[in-house]
């Protein structure tokens, strides 16, 4: 098969070279996708960099997220039969021509969605879905901060909160992106670049649950905005992972601060979280109230290209890898 490999050890995109390896086996309980089109996210350059590794079993090929038709059924699978367009959450292996993964990983592609709309939603959609709504126990009525508003899974988050009934406050850099997070449904939309942040969200009335993708510099940030019994989910750190934090003032507010990773849980969880995700989610993606948008494509050998237009950081919505 078709596929990318680190070439010359971590490092630049140049690094990312098409390479040919022997197609991967479905084993029992497990279903091998024929890929058409594949996410490109921030773990994927993380990896790149030698910063995260794959987990223990996963392969060494990038790529967390795919979309295709099922083209073989491991033992015990009684879902999914050879054709069903399904997309899929994986521990490792996107970027390839077929990718293997456990069975109950999987969704149906709703009616209406292509494959790169498709596989624009697996890491997006199970990572909001755990961080948003368990984690931070999202409930309609309730104000959803959103740092990072422009991104793949802020793209998604603003719509999976407007769809459950919250009201969105999303914070980007630059007019260009303000805006774009406004048209996607934020409630407010601001300039992290102009706008007091502080200010705008003290005249907000404050927020009851922040989805953190900037880390150390918006801590004081956070903890300021939120209101009393207020959830602060940590899920990257791009401005650095170590913060102060106001102890006294976290325990007056009686908030929460927790923060999660999705790819190293345990496949029984994983297994667990899509079935959330097809309950509560998938009707809204049906209904279209949830379709991230696709910033740009590149095809499978481009991959370079896709992580430095994702390194770029100028991009609104996803980048995704076609076949």
């Amino acid at each position: 098969m078709r596929t990318i490999e680190i070439t010359g050890g971590a490092g630049t995109a140049e690094a990312l070279r098409p390479a040919e390896r022997p197609d991967p086996q479905a084993g029992p309980g497990q279903i091998r996708i024929r890929v058409r089109a594949a996410g490109v996210n921030r773990p994927d350059l993380l990896q790149r960099l030698g910063y995260y590794p794959a987990p223990p079993g996963a392969p060494d090929i990038l790529g967390l997220e795919v979309a295709g038709e099922v083209d073989q059924v491991g033992d015990g699978v009684t879902r999914w039969h050879a054709g069903d367009r399904v997309c899929a959450l994986l521990g490792g292996g996107g970027y390839a021509e077929f990718a293997v993964v456990d069975a109950r990983h999987a969704l149906p592609i709703p009616d209406g969605l292509d494959f790169v709309q498709a596989a624009a939603l697996p890491e997006t959609v199970f990572t909001v879905f755990a961080n948003v709504f368990e984690g931070g126990a999202l409930k309609a009525g309730e104000t959803l901060l959103i740092h990072g508003a422009t991104s793949g899974i802020g793209v998604t988050a603003i719509q999976m909160a407007k769809a459950a009934g919250a009201r969105v406050i999303a914070t980007s850099r630059g007019p260009e992106k303000a805006a774009a997070a406004k048209a996607l449904g934020a409630d407010i939309s601001l300039d992290a670049r102009t706008d007091d942040l502080a200010a705008a969200l003290a005249e907000a009335g404050g927020v009851d649950v922040v989805l953190d993708m900037v880390g150390a510099d918006y801590a004081a940030l956070n903890l300021k905005a939120l209101k009393p019994f207020g959830r602060w989910v940590v899920i990257a750190t791009l401005s650095g992972a170590k913060a102060e934090v106001n102890l006294s003032e976290l325990m007056m507010k009686r908030i929460v601060l927790t923060g999660s990773t999705l790819r190293a849980r345990p496949a029984d969880e994983k297994a667990r979280l899509a079935a959330a995700v097809e309950a509560t989610v998938w009707p809204w993606v049906a209904s279209g109230a949830v379709r991230p948008p696709v910033e740009a494509t590149f095809p499978l050998e481009q991959a370079d290209q896709a992580h430095l237009r994702l390194e770029a950081g100028h991009h609104i919505g996803k980048v995704v890898l076609t076949l």
